[in-house]
């Protein structure tokens, strides 16, 4: 089970951390991942981190922009997200890194971003 946080609406240019509680049975052991959806588009992958926090990836439209991190101790997943656009604007899901987001069927609640453009 996933629990997102950390949502709200921000300025363009300003920033946001979100924070995801997961399930300790599943959490040190896999890859994390943060994930977003616009109304209308395909749930995707921005921002993934390794089991161990050696290794993460971002999407091209965040990279520079966007941090994800994680605390194994605390079963918690962060994104620190600056340099907001409104093209950010989207629902946030945290999940392990290598479910298919366009099959996958359990996901949180998720935590609204919106920028106002």
């Amino acid at each position: 089970q996933m629990v997102e946080s950390g949502g709200g609406v921000v300025q363009a240019g300003g920033s946001l951390r979100l924070s995801c509680a997961a399930s300790e049975s599943i959490f040190s052991i896999n890859a994390m991942g943060w994930f977003r959806q616009t109304p209308g588009k395909q749930r995707e992958l921005v921002a993934s981190i390794s089991s161990a926090a050696g290794s993460t990836n971002y999407a091209d439209s965040v990279k520079g922009r966007f941090i994800i991190s994680r605390d194994n101790a605390k079963s918690t997943l962060y994104l620190q997200m600056n340099g907001l656009k409104p093209e950010d604007t989207a629902v946030y899901y945290c999940n392990l890194a290598l479910v298919d987001p366009a099959e996958y069927k359990y996901w949180g609640q998720g935590t609204q971003v919106t920028v106002p453009s």
